[in-house]
């Protein structure tokens, strides 16, 4: 008698709640129905289909299918690949030595890392890889794409890029390229004396050690006489935003907004903010972006430019700033899930917003490099950057001009200048 009670009191409030919300019945009876279109194309497939296939295989297509209609970050991760996820933290690894991201469906070169297989065979930024090993990179989960270039050092992958002509109304050159794996140690921060005063220190990567590693550059500069400094953010493509907030905090003061994040739902609104002081919060600073800039570098940069902190000088950023939540499945893959986005404190989405032509960080200063000036600058990246290397890089007579990084030098000269004047005495 009791359960009969209960059946007809969880029907009326079904029957009420139908009643005050008719939309919550047409929109279940609506996503069910687009549920059932699935499950009877699996059946259909499973019992009809010329030869047996997995359907495993079909719902884990189904789901990259669905994600698929998102964006370029939102990805579906088959158990295999979340694990290898999950455990990829080592420092060092098999590979070809570049870092890269995806853009506009394509596998995407951010950089070659200096003196790597990809380095030694001329692989440049913006070049798209588009089959690995004779397999079309289209659509292809970035974690997925990284672990087919890794590999033990010592063997070879086969691929295939094709780079944009200097005539923009050119074919794009496509190109097979044969590598070698080596073992890759990345470096994810640099630094050296521009001049007696003038520091400068080039951020590879936001990674775990970034916020150590340029503690400890900066404690160095400052003992040469580093009066300024220039951040080198070109070619960064991220990383963790916890490092980005870091770096931030050291030359920001009185609580003052790093970066918010906002999504469809309340929980996904949150504020990253500055301390009461810092340590560097005097210091003259400019920051350097380029085109590759993405990410955990740009909220850098977009909190600098507000804040009026630094002098942001190069190009338009890339414009990646979506923030992405890794959700564990039942069957042990995952959802990795695109539930906010980053925005600067004035409020500018950095994200990319290809329709209206908004996102990533303007330069307050925009300085255009030629490509071939491009080339020859990341070719002797290594030289020109890399810590005690400077006697060499200043004894190359043929090294080519870095414009971007001359006229944040001016600039901070010209500071110095200007706040040594005087007016009315």
């Amino acid at each position: 008698m009791k359960n009969a009670r209960k059946l007809v009191y969880i029907t009326l409030s079904a029957l009420t709640i139908g009643a005050v919300f008719p939309y919550v019945n047409f929109a279940l009876d609506n996503t069910y129905q687009h549920l059932k279109v699935i499950v009877d194309v699996l059946e259909l497939i499973k019992e009809s289909y010329v030869e047996p296939i997995d359907p495993v295989k079909l719902v884990y297509g189904a789901a990259k299918g669905m994600v698929g209609e998102l964006d370029d970050f939102s990805q579906f991760m088959e158990p295999d690949v979340y694990e290898r996820v999950k455990s990829d933290t080592e420092g060092e690894f098999g590979g070809i030595g570049i870092r890269v991201d995806v853009k506009d469906g394509w596998l995407t070169v951010v950089t070659p890392l200096p003196g790597t297989p990809a380095f030694k065979a001329e692989m440049m930024p913006g070049d798209k890889i588009i089959k690995i090993e004779g397999e079309s990179t289209k659509d292809l989960v970035i974690d997925e794409a990284i672990k087919r270039l890794r590999g033990k050092p010592g063997t070879q992958v086969k691929i295939t890029i094709a780079r944009e002509p200097e005539d923009k109304n050119a074919e794009w050159i496509n190109k097979d390229i044969t590598l070698v794996r080596e073992l890759i140690k990345s470096e994810n921060v640099k630094w050296r004396m521009l001049d007696n005063k003038t520091g400068y220190i080039k951020i590879v990567e936001f990674t775990g050690h970034c916020t150590e590693n340029f503690d400890k550059g900066m404690a160095e500069l400052k003992g040469k006489g580093m009066e300024a400094l220039v951040i080198d953010l070109r070619y960064n493509p991220g990383g963790l935003l916890s490092a980005a907030v870091d770096i931030s905090k050291l030359f920001m003061n009185d609580n003052k907004m790093i970066v918010y994040t906002k999504g469809r739902k309340p929980e996904n609104y949150q504020e990253f903010r500055a301390g009461g002081s810092a340590p560097h919060e005097l210091l003259p600073l400019v920051v350097l972006v380029n085109r590759y800039s993405a990410s955990a570098s740009e909220i850098v940069a977009g909190a600098m430019q507000d804040n009026k902190r630094a002098v942001i000088i190069g190009e338009r950023s890339f414009g990646k700033a979506s923030v992405q939540s890794m959700i564990p499945l039942s069957d042990k893959s995952a959802l990795r899930l695109t539930i906010a986005k980053y925005y600067t404190p004035s409020g500018k989405s950095i994200q990319h917003d290809a329709k209206n032509e908004t996102g990533g960080i303007t330069p307050d200063i925009e300085v255009k490099v030629p490509l071939e000036t491009e080339k020859k600058l990341l070719q002797q990246g290594d030289e020109l950057y890399y810590p005690g290397k400077e006697d060499k890089a200043d004894k190359k007579k043929d090294a080519p001009r870095d414009e971007v990084l001359e006229r944040a030098v001016e600039l901070l000269k010209a500071r110095e200048v200007l706040g040594n004047l005087k007016p009315g005495k």
